[in-house]
């Protein structure tokens, strides 16, 4: 394998069908898969002791990216994961504890854990358990500092779920059970799923963490970590430099008082966590930044918002949406595009003026605070 990290596995086992005790597809199935995991796990990837799962288990387990920042959540001595998977996030959140647990009913991942979190893990004392997760908790006398779940969201007709209450194990159903059994639990869930749903379904939630990287949401947290503090959402950006946030409470969004204005010398859209957690007004007040309506969740200032969470562009002119003034202004049709409460989508944009993506510039399409649409030339500063 190490030998043929850079080759394309399809190649390899056309060109060596058969080599004396070696089961080539097994080997060209783990450089494949140690290819899809640089991105992804990029120290996992530069192990060379480490065995990888087949293609599905590796799309369904957490980023390095992800898996960090949920270490950085938890402290104490014990923990249990319920659903153990690959391992990557018993790994990242056992890190800290002395004491791990991994609970798993698939009992080719079982094995692979054995080999693999050995080998990643320090001074840690690890347990595996090949075993249904709720059947493994009724069971058990012990207690934990933290109690992690990532249900799995797949039906049996491998259509996608996101309820809590569909998925395997039901965490609504068993909550109980897991708070007797935890004094700390992080449930992993869709970035489909209502926010304000999921807290009434788990009375207790303290916290609500949204993770995007890249600019795209990959995960919620939602965790109950025995304060009885009020719930505050934590809008978490991820990046390879590190992750910025944003935290806020129900309670500030719905007392919060936003300014509306026409568009000012830059314009920001806040990272894709911060909209999905719903922080439409209170991003507005706390970033000291103008709204440009209601239900336009653009947001501008005359004045450049140093280290704001999210995506900044200088205006440079507004323009009319018109074949011949873009034709002008984009000989080639290359503009990004981004359309947010405005009549026409982005892609309809596009296809309309024949626009594709490329090029500096953005067009950034939206409704005024008069109700009106307007086209703004911009240009990307952060």
């Amino acid at each position: 394998m190490q030998d043929h990290l850079e080759e394309d596995p399809a190649q390899l086992l056309l060109r060596h069908k058969e080599i004396p005790g070696l089961d080539i597809k097994a080997a060209a199935r783990q450089i494949a898969m140690r290819q899809k995991a640089r991105h992804k796990l990029p120290a996992w990837a530069a192990h060379p002791s480490l065995i990888f799962p087949p293609s599905l288990s590796m799309e369904q387990c957490s980023s390095e990216a992800t898996g960090k920042y949920k270490c950085s959540l938890v402290q104490g001595k014990t923990m249990v994961d319920l659903t153990g998977g690959f391992g990557v996030d018993t790994f990242y959140l056992g890190e800290k504890m002395e004491q791990v647990t991994y609970v798993e009913q698939q009992e080719e991942l079982v094995a692979l854990a054995r080999h693999n979190l050995p080998r990643l893990f320090n001074n840690q004392q690890v347990s595996f358990v090949h075993q249904d997760a709720l059947a493994f908790l009724r069971q058990s006398t012990l207690t934990y500092d933290w109690l992690y779940v990532d249900p799995a969201r797949r039906g049996k007709s491998n259509q996608k779920l996101f309820q809590l209450k569909d998925l395997e194990p039901d965490v609504v159903s068993n909550w109980g059970l897991f708070q007797q059994k935890a004094s700390s639990i992080m449930v992993k869930a869709s970035p489909m799923l209502d926010i304000s749903e999921a807290c009434r379904e788990l009375p207790g939630i303290t916290q609500v963490h949204v993770l995007s990287v890249k600019n795209e949401v990959k995960e919620l947290l939602l965790i109950n970590d025995g304060s009885g503090q009020p719930l505050s959402i934590v809008s978490a950006e991820i990046r390879e430099q590190g992750f910025s946030s944003f935290t806020f409470s129900p309670e500030e969004e719905a007392q919060a008082t936003p300014e509306l204005s026409f568009p000012k010398k830059y314009l920001v859209i806040p990272y894709a966590s911060i909209l999905k957690a719903g922080a439409f007004k209170s991003f507005s007040v706390k970033q000291d930044l103008a709204k440009l309506h209601a239900h336009t969740h653009i947001y501008t200032s005359d004045h450049f918002p140093e280290g704001v969470p999210g995506r900044v562009f200088e205006v440079l002119e507004e323009i009319r949406l018109d074949k011949k003034v873009l034709k002008k202004q984009y000989p080639e049709g290359k503009v990004h595009v981004i359309s947010r409460n405005h009549p026409m989508k982005a892609d309809v944009i596009k296809k309309k003026f024949r626009l594709k993506d490329g090029g500096e510039e953005f067009l950034i399409a939206c409704t005024q605070m008069d109700g009106k649409p307007g086209v703004w030339r911009c240009r990307r500063m952060w």
